[in-house]
Formats: structure tokens, sequence, C-alpha cells
């Protein structure tokens, strides 16, 4: 008895019921039944992954997971063993030079990468490319639960938890949890 306001969405829904998988990987020939199921099962398990990662040997689909995955390498770690890279300035250590460098940024304001549409400088080369989205409407990241796209995996995932049910941001003072961050700061003035 569920209504759609399109066809497609109503043919998509019945599939629920019948269990028809249309949607066929050309690599494993596992089946899906929507096209945006098996976008993201070729974009996460089957897709050719030439990116490596030279701290860990992770293998990404694109150099834009890659850099998403190589922040994790770059998080606060309180044991130096085997990271011979030090911050003179405030003592973090790092497995290579490069991640040192951009650490480094943080101390000395040096935003290297500039945007060449409006001119916003950014310290890493991430951030300039995740930027470049602002003027290029581009949203390669789509939610597997709805229609909508993202500019940045980080909001997706944020997103997601709407659908998931997921709240990882507790309130401290009733441990009421929240999806989103923002809405956690807001819930918080209640108690102010």
């Amino acid at each position: 008895g569920k209504r759609f306001k399109r066809s497609s969405n109503l043919q998509e829904h019945r599939r629920i019921h019948s269990g028809e998988r249309p949607f066929r990987c050309p690599r494993c020939a596992k089946s899906f039944k929507t096209p945006y199921e098996l976008q993201r099962h070729a974009l996460t398990h089957c897709a050719e992954k030439p990116f490596k990662c030279a701290d860990c040997g992770k293998d990404f689909p694109t150099s834009n997971a890659l850099l998403l995955h190589q922040r994790q390498h770059c998080d606060d770690k309180p044991h130096v063993c085997g990271r011979p890279f030090v911050c003179k300035t405030c003592g973090k250590a790092f497995k290579q030079s490069s991640y040192l460098v951009i650490h480094e940024r943080a101390h000395t304001g040096e935003r290297p990468y500039k945007c060449e549409v409006c001119g916003k400088a950014f310290a890493r080369p991430s951030l300039l490319l995740q930027h470049h989205r602002v003027h290029s409407q581009e949203r390669p990241y789509k939610c597997s639960f709805c229609h909508k796209f993202f500019k940045d995996l980080a909001y997706l995932a944020v997103h997601e938890k709407v659908h998931t049910g997921e709240t990882p941001y507790k309130c401290s003072v009733c441990n009421k949890g929240f999806a989103h961050p923002s809405n956690l700061l807001q819930h918080q003035r209640v108690h102010r």
C-alpha cells in the first residue's frame, strides 16, 4: 500500500517483495536490487584499486579515497617508536617527513595550495580538491538509502546515520544521542 511520486521508485520498491536483483556486477557476478547498490559495491568491493597507501599497503580505487584514508596516519598517536620525524613546536611524531611537513603548517599558517577560481588557500592538496567541488557542484558520493548526493565522504557518513538510526554524539548531561554533532551542540543549549 505504500505510495510513490515516481513510477521508477515504485518499481525499485517492488523488488523488496519480489527479491528480484536485476543489476549484476560484471566482475564478480553478484547481483543487486538497485543501480545505486551496484555502484556502491563496485566502488568499495570490486573496483580496481590502483592507489596504494605507502604506510600500511592498503589499496584504494581513487586518489581521493587514498587521501581520505591517509588522514588516519596523521592522527595524534602517543607512541613515538618508529616515527623519526618530530615536530619541533609541539613534539608530535610522524612516520613520514611529508606528514610532518603537512602538520607543521598548522603552526606556521602556511597554505600553499591555492584555488585558481576564488583564490582561497589550503594547507593540504586534499582540502583543495574537496574545495573545488564548491565551484563544480560535483557531488560524487551517493547515499545508499536515499537519492541524496554529497561532495564529501565525511558528510555522507554523517547523513547515512539518519537512516541507520546511529546516534554516536551523546550529551554529557542527559546521554541523549544525535546523528550529527551540530544537533548535539544545539541540544546542549537546553542545559545551559
